[in-house]
């Protein structure tokens, strides 16, 4: 069995907050905090670090476009955006701004479920890809690291790239450690042949 999708709301208008939140629940999401502006959504989508953020656009004081900036800069997590409008620069505002759905009052729940379980399944995707790159360039400056070390090895100890990338090699395996870290104390003068 899995853990239902944890929500934060943020609309400003009470009856509708509240609708969400009982449409959400009927439909076995866990609505972890409610707000009535941006401001407060984005701490509380800071605090209970919820699977989506389901943000109405026009709110006073930060709206709905300014909190899911904030949210996405971070990737704390997915966001919905509801609004009244459905102008073009609008949904690509709203885009721009790191929304993953866009749904139009009045809203159903026809509309609003399938928005949300596109927009969590689509965070995943970013976030994984983001995790891969991320990882790549991790590996592509490690890489380079040695390379250095290598040609330090040449250059100074007069050794070929074969025997200076075995003595990398060899001496992470032998100190448990990264080749990327063997390859920095060689450039730090820490560890020589």
């Amino acid at each position: 069995m899995t853990k239902p999708l944890r929500v934060v709301i943020a609309e400003d208008e009470s009856l509708i907050r509240l609708d969400l939140v009982e449409t959400l629940t009927e439909e076995g999401y866990e609505v972890v905090g409610q707000a009535g502006d941006g401001a407060k959504a984005v701490e509380l989508v800071r605090e209970h670090r919820p699977d989506v953020a389901v943000l109405d656009i026009k709110m006073p004081g930060t709206d709905g476009l300014e909190a899911a900036r904030l949210i996405e800069a971070d990737n704390l997590c997915a966001v919905v955006v509801l609004t009244a409008f459905s102008q073009a620069e609008l949904v690509t505002a709203a885009s721009e701004a790191g929304a993953m759905a866009y749904v139009v009052k009045p809203f159903n729940r026809n509309d609003l479920v399938p928005a949300i379980e596109l927009a969590v399944a689509r965070f995943g995707d970013m976030r994984a890809a983001r995790e891969v790159n991320e990882d790549l360039v991790e590996r592509l400056e490690s890489r380079k690291v040695i390379d250095r070390a290598k040609g330090q090895l040449m250059d100074q100890h007069k050794m070929s790239e074969a025997d200076a990338f075995k003595f990398v090699r060899s001496s992470a395996m032998t100190n448990r450690t990264s080749m990327g870290d063997i390859a920095k104390e060689i450039l730090d003068g820490k560890l020589k042949p």
